[in-house]
């Protein structure tokens, strides 16, 4: 166990050690550059997939609000509320600066890559799709790279299908057995129930769910931060100040100074966010939309939902309080978040925090199973390895949230998530180009006069594109 643990240590060490966040950020740069910062350039289109006209269709099939809520309910969990909090605390107020700017750019990433999950996705039912990076890269790049796809879905099963469901489930249970006592055993096994009656249904239950749990989790803790930034509203410039001159190191509020709020901004927004990481894609190819680029469009805006306002309102809330004093050791992570809040609103809103972790920790159960499930059809088509997945999956919830020692065995998650990112960011290098075809395209149509871009197969006879798949529905 110690050789194995250090050979991914040294594996994390060589990935987010020093390697893939100046990857992702250079990358992501070239991109946003590339495009012409098209992130900016639609970030108004981007609130059409909220309304109803725009997801109107067949109630079998997933709609693109339903991925981006499957989506944003994967992204936002501990990262939100616990990684924000460890970001100050190691960084100081200027690593959310930097969580900001890696959120903008990364909003240019989860386009590309989702637009690409999205061109190259199969249709595998009446009324459902498959599709993402491994996808892409099997479709896009030949079978010669198949065994690129091998290293891709094995990464993505191990570090999200069983290590990071099994700190969820610890997540959880931790959280409710410190602010209602109760035992880490009924908590195990109602999350292990619920998640599995959630699984078996597949994606559309899930999807189904996550269109009731997302919004409701995201606004009501957005409610409560805003109350905050409210009662707090003329120290608010104050804040914002401290953030701005802090990440540039005109204060120094840690050691490290900016140095330190650079490191801790970038990594805790990447770790929140997964722009460029490869396992939002997944979520994006189930969604019956007209254009690939449509749903690129709307992953980019989980980019800006995640970051730029749920991690916000989680640093008000810190920062706008007295619990965290800058550069002092003591509390931190989801407790940091926790006492911040009680400080503002009394003792009562830890339960509200308790019932938002329970929330946003399901929803990453259910997003990071489909992530595993997927992987899985790469690897085989017999039907009993999803079966076997599943039964893994509910068994590891619960061992995660009774027995908070065995998270210890997962330590491969992170490292091999590293791995995950490196894949992913090499394929979308080499499929850079046919992105940009299909960003020409988008353009195109949209100055022709055509409100909603459709794709047209025979734009793209040339690729291994599957044209059951974009049969694309009458207005």
């Amino acid at each position: 166990m110690e050789f194995l643990e250090l050979i991914f240590g040294k594996i994390g060490d060589l990935t987010w050690g020093w390697s893939l966040i100046p990857i992702l950020v250079v990358f992501g740069v070239f991109i946003t550059i590339t495009t012409g910062f098209v992130q900016f350039e639609f970030f108004g289109r981007m609130f059409r997939v909220l309304s109803n006209r725009n997801n109107a269709g067949d109630p079998n099939k997933i709609s693109a609000r339903e991925a981006l809520l499957v989506s944003v309910g994967g992204r936002v969990g501990g990262g939100n509320i616990a990684g924000v909090a460890v970001a100050i605390t190691l960084g100081g107020p200027g690593a959310v600066f930097w969580m900001w700017a890696i959120a903008l750019v990364g909003m240019a990433t989860s386009l590309v890559e989702c637009s690409l999950a999205q061109l190259f996705k199969r249709k595998t039912g009446e009324n459902e799709y498959r599709g993402g990076p491994a996808r892409s890269i099997l479709h896009g790049l030949g079978t010669e790279y198949r065994w690129l796809v091998v290293v891709y879905a094995i990464c993505l099963i191990a570090a999200f299908g069983l290590g990071f469901n099994a700190f969820q489930g610890n997540t959880v249970a931790g959280a409710v057995k410190d602010s209602l006592g109760i035992d880490r055993l009924w908590t195990g096994i109602a999350l292990a129930a619920v998640s599995g009656v959630i699984i078996f249904g597949g994606i559309h239950r899930i999807a189904k769910a996550a269109d009731v749990v997302v919004p409701v989790m995201a606004l009501g803790y957005l409610a409560m931060a805003l109350i905050v930034i409210v009662l707090n509203i003329a120290s608010v410039p104050g804040v914002l100040y401290d953030i701005v001159t802090n990440a540039f190191g005109l204060q120094e509020a840690v050691g490290g100074g900016m140095g330190a709020a650079i490191a801790q901004g970038l990594r805790r927004g990447l770790f929140s966010n997964e722009a460029g990481l490869g396992s939002a894609p997944n979520v994006a190819a189930t969604a019956e939309v007209r254009h690939p680029i449509s749903q690129g469009i709307t992953q980019s805006f989980s980019v800006f939902i995640d970051t730029i306002i749920i991690c916000s309102c989680t640093a008000f809330v810190i920062l706008l309080g007295d619990v965290y004093v800058p550069g002092a050791e003591g509390i931190d992570g989801v407790a940091l978040t926790q006492q911040s809040m009680v400080s503002h609103l009394g003792n009562w809103v830890q339960y509200f925090l308790t019932g938002a972790i329970m929330l946003f920790a399901f929803s990453s159960i259910i997003y990071n199973y489909y992530l595993g499930e997927n992987a899985m059809t790469v690897l085989t088509k017999n039907p009993m390895a999803i079966l076997v997945l599943r039964l893994a999956i509910i068994g590891i919830v619960f061992l995660g949230a009774t027995a908070p020692a065995a998270t210890s065995v997962f330590f491969f998650s992170d490292p091999l998530m590293g791995v995950l990112a490196l894949v992913n960011l090499l394929a979308i290098m080499m499929l850079f180009p046919i992105a940009m075809r299909l960003l020409r395209d988008f353009r195109a149509q949209l100055k022709a006069g055509v409100e909603r871009p459709v794709l047209n197969p025979d734009d793209y006879a040339d690729l291994d594109i599957d044209r059951e798949a974009w049969k694309m529905p009458a207005e």
